[in-house]
């Protein structure tokens, strides 16, 4: 039997890896587009901008943002699930459009596992529990025996699916009975709230922090699994009553499936390196999101894990697209 000499078989080794390293040393050869699944303005829409001013500045080629939203995000998702896997189409998806639409959704025109290389997240966004004046509760444990000692009888605001669930998580958790009353936007659920029509809601801290610092709203905790930066002196639901809650929205980057590895590790990297940088870290934690970074592997065990959560508070919850 013959056998190949090994340094033929070195040089077939390198040979067959040439091809892909030219394409990671050559790419980005052209302007790259991030697609923001929502309107300008959001959050969203500020986490995507600071990303790619700084990856235009490292790789020297234009990274452009493209709002492309409507139906939860579901338009702007779909687009870059359909475009060619490049690397030059990539989206800001979040909690919502690839962990919680998908069991919101009966008929979903995307695959948030299938259809996307997952590269990164680049935010998290806590929520606050805050409360009206007017609530005899100055903690989460007071808040629990309060709604235990009066079931259906608080109510909790929402402009939107992820804060409805952020409710409902904490609802379920707590074995209490709250009720969730819905409004179009955070424009009319924050007066809401200041007028006293609700009790509570589960709101962004940046959005939450001028009128608790005000007085006009009493801020309880927040909701991620750790302190936040953006809010350093306010406990997490988990040490403050609730053991083992968190909910958190995030934003990552996704390529289209099927995008070459040696391109979505390239994004990853420089993606990675713009978010450790001081500025960028100062300029996400003035909107109330806090930077952080994954390796592509675990951005997609993350996204499955968190299917799977949110898909368990739906159905408990009973909860609908509108």
């Amino acid at each position: 039997m013959s056998t190949v000499p090994p340094s033929r078989a070195y040089t077939c080794a390198v040979l067959l890896l040439l091809p892909a390293v030219a394409l990671a040393q050559e790419y980005p050869t052209k302007p790259i587009r991030i697609v923001v699944p929502f309107t300008p303005g959001g959050a969203t829409d500020v986490v995507t901008r600071i990303v790619a001013q700084k990856l235009s500045e490292q790789f020297a080629r234009q990274v452009a943002t493209d709002n492309r939203g409507g139906a939860g995000g579901i338009v702007g998702a779909e687009f870059v699930a359909k475009a060619p896997p490049d690397g030059y189409t990539l989206v800001m998806g979040t909690s919502g459009t690839h962990a919680i639409n998908v069991s919101l959704y009966p008929k979903l025109a995307y695959d948030p596992v299938k259809d996307f290389a997952p590269i990164t997240r680049a935010s998290l966004l806590p929520s606050m529990i805050v409360v009206h004046p007017s609530v005899p509760a100055r903690n989460v444990r007071e808040l629990i025996a309060l709604a235990k000692k009066n079931p259906g009888q608080l109510t909790y605001a929402s402009s939107g699916s992820a804060q409805y669930l952020t409710g409902a998580l904490f609802t379920s958790m707590a074995h209490i009975e709250m009720v969730h009353v819905p409004y179009k936007g955070g424009g009319q659920a924050l007066p809401a709230q200041l007028g006293g029509e609700v009790a509570l809601s589960f709101s962004t801290v940046v959005s939450s922090l001028p009128h608790v610092t005000s007085g006009r709203l009493r801020g309880l905790a927040v909701t991620s699994a750790k302190r936040t930066p953006a809010a350093p002196d306010f406990p997490t639901v988990a040490e403050s009553g609730l053991p083992g809650y968190e909910a958190v929205s995030w934003y990552g980057l996704f390529a289209p499936a099927g995008t070459p590895r040696d391109i979505v590790v390239r994004l990853n990297a420089e993606t990675v390196r713009a978010l450790k940088l001081p500025d960028v870290r100062q300029l996400m934690l003035a909107q109330g999101a806090e930077p952080v970074s994954d390796s592509p592997e675990q951005f997609a065990a993350l996204v499955r894990a968190d299917i799977a959560k949110w898909g368990e508070v739906v159905r408990k919850s009973g909860a609908k697209a509108d």
